[in-house]
């Protein structure tokens, strides 16, 4: 698996659509809030030119492609964080997901009723945000409820974990998420535990009607979303569900004549890597698969992302690159070349490298 990413999103925003036209997978959509009752979910491959252009060169049937998983949940709303539209059961849904994607409705309809009542993309975000923002508060709390109780034996390592509670409770209080709070790796590494919402990177995408890509609207969320140091993605949902059956031939034409260019998956697959920093590598010693890790991670936490006695009986890594293949033509020309390489356990993984990992357990 690549990544998972929870949609999220007022009630009649469109995410079913989108969800529909990212995955192809049918989910249920209606005119009232909360038709998805459990979360929708779907797997998409992500497309890679580099996978099929290596698989060519190695001479590789039935290349793997690395996926991701979309998790549609139903519509939040004010309240939700205190049980509102069950809304609780809803945000647990995606306490596990790596990002959020937050689908924002910038289409005007009749026939489908705004939850709100008009259509005002800053406020149902800024709506969503403050139910994401109380729950951490309520899940926080209630962890250092449970800490409290055991720092009562004065152990100062629980009376560490109590502080970096109680500041990011203080932080959460003043309105903004823990994206935007100065915090040292352990603990990041610490508040993961407690599958925080607001501590999750967000992606906006703007579900827009055909024409108003360059709206007013439009132009407030882009500056909102660069202050927020994320993206906006603009997407016709209906545009997206429709084409999302035809042949990848029958897409790209039509995606040209609708001057759009590349579809909202495409395009939602690549801000979502930069968002999250993510490179894919290739493994080839039996059949050929791309794998999804964050950038900077070590050759021996990249083996173990294929399995774990890859991880514990770590020898070394035998590497190429994506460019030194197709320069060489064959991997046998590598060889030759002297562009395959011995690495260790911390040797960086980059981006489009082809590794075999050598291990003994």
């Amino acid at each position: 698996m690549g990544f998972t990413c929870g949609i999220i999103g007022l009630p009649n925003v469109g995410k079913s659509t989108i969800f529909n036209a990212l995955s192809n997978a049918g989910a249920e959509m209606a005119n009232y809030p909360f038709c998805t009752v459990e979360p929708n979910r779907g797997i998409v491959t992500v497309p890679d030119d580099r996978l099929v252009e290596i698989a060519a060169l190695l001479k590789k049937e039935n290349p793997v492609p690395t996926r991701i998983e979309f998790i549609d949940v139903a519509g939040l709303v004010k309240g939700a964080s205190k049980g509102e539209g069950l809304g609780n059961k809803f945000l647990s849904h995606i306490r596990t997901v790596d990002a959020t994607m937050h689908v924002v409705r910038c289409f005007h309809s009749e026939d489908v009723a705004h939850v709100t009542g008009d259509v005002d993309p800053l406020r149902d975000i800024d709506i969503i945000k403050t139910e994401l923002i109380f729950s951490d508060i309520d899940t926080l709390e209630r962890a250092k409820g449970k800490l409290s109780k055991l720092a009562g034996s004065g152990e100062k390592a629980t009376r560490a974990k109590i502080t970096v509670l109680e500041k990011c409770t203080d932080f959460l209080y003043g309105g903004d998420t823990l994206l935007n709070m100065d915090l040292h790796e352990d603990e990041k590494i610490f508040l993961k535990e407690f599958g925080l919402l607001a501590l999750k990177p967000v992606l906006y995408c703007a579900n827009v009607d055909e024409g108003r890509r360059f709206s007013d609207e439009i132009k407030e969320l882009e500056d909102f979303a660069r202050k927020e140091g994320t993206e906006l993605l603009i997407i016709q949902g209906k545009l997206e569900e429709e084409i999302s059956e035809m042949s990848p031939e029958e897409k790209k034409e039509y995606l040209v004549e609708m001057g759009v260019g590349e579809s909202g998956l495409n395009r939602l697959i690549k801000s979502s890597y930069r968002m999250l920093g993510l490179i894919t590598f290739y493994t080839a010693a039996t059949q050929l698969q791309a794998w999804t890790v964050k950038f900077g991670t070590s050759a021996v936490k990249a083996a173990g992302k294929i399995h774990t006695d890859f991880e514990r009986g770590f020898i070394r890594a035998e590497v190429f690159g994506y460019r030194d293949l197709v320069a060489a033509g064959s991997e046998h020309h590598v060889r030759e070349g002297g562009e395959l390489r011995s690495e260790g356990k911390e040797y960086i993984v980059k981006d489009g490298d082809i590794i075999r990992f050598l291990f003994n357990v």
